[in-house]
């Protein structure tokens, strides 16, 4: 027998222009995440999952991931009878007090304006059947242990606890970024985020071999599996850059050094963009966290592409951020001891406020745009599957 689940879809809803693409798109994520083995119908507001028995854990943990939901609970449905009704809701509410609740409230909504109560005379009519026939419960409508939902549309529908999602829009809705994906705490945060916001990810790592060991790069590979369980499958692009850092340290001031560095992974990331259809990158840059992201310096490094670069921790306290990168799982990835590219070559003293009339032209003496386009061309790639 099916276990059904109602899911309330988040933000979609308000694209009322083109809510079926939305709600399409958010239907293929959820049943391909499931491997094709549920089926997904859409209500106007809600949508129905049926899951064959034995495949509850692993659909709660798909709709607990998925961007688009803001929450979902395993549902009981029955016709539109009075009688029919009660005896879910009864079923509920045991639930309940067996789980050592003493307050509860009914919530109802009658989504079919033929049915004889109203909203408010179901609430009520479930509420004294509930109190009638199960000891020791009372009634608490402002802060209850409990609450027992009913919703009449074609059918009636009676749940418990709603458990939240991840709320934001459909995976692939607002295009494709490319994630900028370090072994630091901060960008897999900022993938996360923006794959709530619809993008669908695919994600760039810089290799400095033999200077950054195997164990860094598994690293890398192992936090874009953490972000491969919010945005869905996506692709990790390893690319080499250590002639490129041995050209800045040969050529370029050493106080630039990160500085051009990061420019040079700008200018790559916009070359991969450009050849995998991605409209957008992504990354964990917070303002004035380290010397490279001072607004002088972002700016610098931002001239080398015309696409959209999407910091969603730029104004977020690194407290904050770490709070995050725990509730996701890859805090503890993050933390360990592999040191990155951008860590081995970082100069005493950097450059805080370059100037592009100053530093511009320095950069691009360098020649550096040879390399970078080798880099991409020569790159690794690695599918990432999303897990559950």
């Amino acid at each position: 027998m099916d276990t059904l689940y109602l899911i309330k879809p988040g933000e979609l809803e308000l694209k009322t222009g083109n809510l079926r693409e939305f709600e399409s798109r958010l239907r293929k994520d959820i049943e391909r995440r499931l491997e094709g083995r549920a089926r997904v119908d859409i209500r106007p507001g809600r949508f129905f999952l049926r899951v064959p028995e034995g495949l509850e854990e692993r659909a709660e943990r798909v709709l607990s991931r998925v961007p688009g939901i803001v929450g979902y609970a395993r549902a009981l449905t029955c016709g539109k009878t009075m009688p029919e009704i009660g005896e879910l809701a009864l079923r509920v509410a045991r639930e309940g007090r067996e789980a050592g609740h003493s307050t509860f409230k009914v919530e109802a909504r009658r989504a079919d304006k033929g049915f004889p109560l109203d909203s408010y005379g179901l609430a009520r009519e479930l509420g004294g059947l509930i109190l009638e026939n199960v000891p020791g419960l009372s009634v608490d409508v402002k802060k209850p242990e409990f609450t027992v939902f009913v919703e009449v549309r074609e059918r009636a529908y009676v749940h418990g606890a709603i458990r939240k999602g991840q709320k934001g829009l459909p995976s692939g809705s607002a295009g494709k970024g490319l994630l900028l994906l370090s072994g630091g705490i901060d960008s897999p945060v900022a993938g996360y985020l923006m794959a709530k916001r619809g993008l669908s990810l695919e994600a760039v790592y810089f290799n400095a071999y033999p200077y950054t060991s195997r164990e860094a790069w598994e690293k890398v590979r192992d936090l874009a599996g953490i972000v491969a369980r919010y945005a869905g499958n996506l692709v990790l692009h390893t690319l080499s850059f250590t002639d490129i850092q041995m050209e800045i340290k040969r050529g370029a001031p050493v106080e630039c050094s990160t500085l051009f560095l990061r420019a040079a992974m700008v200018r790559a990331a916009h070359l991969l963009a450009a050849e995998i259809g991605a409209n957008s990158l992504v990354t964990g840059e917070s303002l004035g966290q380290v010397a490279s992201q001072t607004a002088e310096n972002i700016r610098f490094s931002q001239a080398r592409t015309d696409l959209p670069i999407f910091r969603p921790l730029i104004g977020v306290d690194k407290e904050d951020t770490m709070r995050m990168a725990r509730e996701i799982g890859s805090y503890e990835i993050s933390i360990l001891p592999y040191e990155d590219c951008c860590v081995l070559f970082s100069p005493e003293h950097p450059i805080l406020r370059s100037r592009p009339d100053r530093e511009g032209p320095i950069y691009e003496s360098l020649g550096l745009d040879r390399l970078i386009e080798e880099a991409v061309r020569t790159r690794e790639t690695l599918p990432v599957p999303f897990s559950v």
